[in-house]
């Protein structure tokens, strides 16, 4: 049996129209759009309930008689199916909304969020039952790989936050699960020594920009030099100590500086249109899969401490293009200079995204947290700063 796709209410309500007329019947939704000019009883008739329930007027006889064939034909335009209402019983199981539950929508100008806001657990077999949208308590990614949702069910709930003590499982398999959850520490530890690195590396090229006066990391014979890459190397005896120091203060610290700055805005421009390309977003079970994966976890599951900071693999993908730009349009001392800078930014970054969700905070993080889990739970289409709110100030996406 073809598992049909999910169809949210509003999505349905939008379909109104002559050129795409969607009509549901219990619980299922029907694109009647190329039968209206066959319609016996005009197209006016169906265009009345356009977005809207049929089963009052399809078995109201007074309304308009429909015979067995008309139910059967009524099959050939099935496109989906709405979520099953959720009974009484299983609402008040449910967190509240006003806690940041699994009803919240994502946006809410009238909620307040505290310094020390932390919402509800979400109740796990509650929640499938009522949104029918991903089981709590199975592995996460096999569900997002063959579901039928559509694009504005998927982000009307990606964008909805859940809450669990332990974090969610995406795999399954230890092995495979492993490589989902990264603890913050991982950040400072992998990318604290390639920015210190980067920076001596600019120092030295600044000195000695040929490379002339380096040698290899480690001594080969002759016959074997070639085989050593170039970037692996230190400076040797032949290049002054204190012309590296002074390269150091007075080039690359100015520079370590400015990819501070730039740093800040493409958190800001990586959060806003890529993390939340959510307008442009494709309607394929591909994207919706990648943009989970992505972003839509972490808005989905906010508080889950094993995914509030970036994996290095992916984090290793994302800079790619800007440090190979950086590289084509500058010299490699200013680059690598530059670079240094934004990679200290970005362990700043995600290890202050961190703390925003889960940690006591100094006056000023305090703010940010604030401001942060607004982003989160008033309105996820404002507020992308993390660090700062300078450049929602300048685009005008200020909270």
């Amino acid at each position: 049996m073809t598992t049909l796709r999910l169809i949210n209410a509003d999505e349905l309500a939008k379909n109104n129209t002559a050129k795409s007329c969607w009509v549901s019947y219990k619980g299922k939704v029907y694109d009647v759009s190329s039968f209206l000019d066959d319609h016996p009883g005009g197209d006016d008739l169906v265009l009345r309930y356009a977005g809207k329930d049929i089963e009052a007027p399809m078995e109201d006889p007074n309304e308009h008689s429909h015979s067995d064939s008309a139910y059967e034909l009524l099959d050939e335009f099935l496109i989906g199916r709405l979520p099953r209402p959720a009974s009484a019983e299983e609402q008040s199981a449910v967190a509240a909304e006003a806690e940041g539950g699994a009803g919240f929508t994502g946006k809410d100008d009238n909620i307040q969020i505290t310094e020390d806001f932390h919402p509800d657990e979400t109740v796990q077999t509650d929640d499938f039952k009522k949104h029918a949208f991903l089981d709590l308590t199975k592995p996460l990614i096999p569900q997002m790989m063959f579901a039928t949702f559509s694009k504005e069910f998927y982000l009307a709930q990606v964008h909805s936050p859940r809450h669990l003590k332990e974090p969610a499982r995406l795999f399954g398999q230890w092995y495979l699960e492993m490589f989902t959850r990264t603890p913050w520490y991982v950040v400072p530890a992998f990318w604290g020594p390639i920015a210190a690195a980067l920076f001596f590396r600019s120092a030295v090229q600044f000195v000695d920009p040929t490379g002339a006066g380096a040698q290899p990391m480690f001594e080969l014979s002759k016959d074997h030099s070639h085989l050593v890459s170039s970037p692996f190397t230190f400076a040797s005896a032949t290049l002054s100590p204190e012309a590296i120091q002074r390269a150091a203060l007075t080039k690359t610290l100015p520079l370590w500086g400015i990819g501070i700055v730039v740093w800040t805005m493409l958190e800001y421009l990586l959060h806003r249109f890529l993390f939340h390309v959510d307008d442009m977003l494709p309607d394929k079970p591909v994207f919706l899969l990648l943009h989970f994966l992505l972003h839509g976890i972490h808005h989905y599951l906010p508080m889950d401490r094993l995914r509030l900071v970036m994996p290095p693999l992916l984090f290793a993908v994302l800079q790619a293009p800007f440090t190979t730009l950086g590289h084509k349009v500058f010299p490699a001392a200013i680059a690598n200079g530059v670079i240094s800078g934004a990679f200290t930014m970005y362990i700043g970054y995600d290890c202050m995204h961190y703390a925003l969700h889960h940690s006591r905070l100094p006056a000023y993080l305090r703010k940010m947290k604030k401001y942060h889990l607004e982003h989160h739970y008033k309105n996820y289409e404002l507020g992308f700063g993390v660090t700062s709110v300078f450049w929602d100030f300048i685009f005008g996406t200020l909270l």
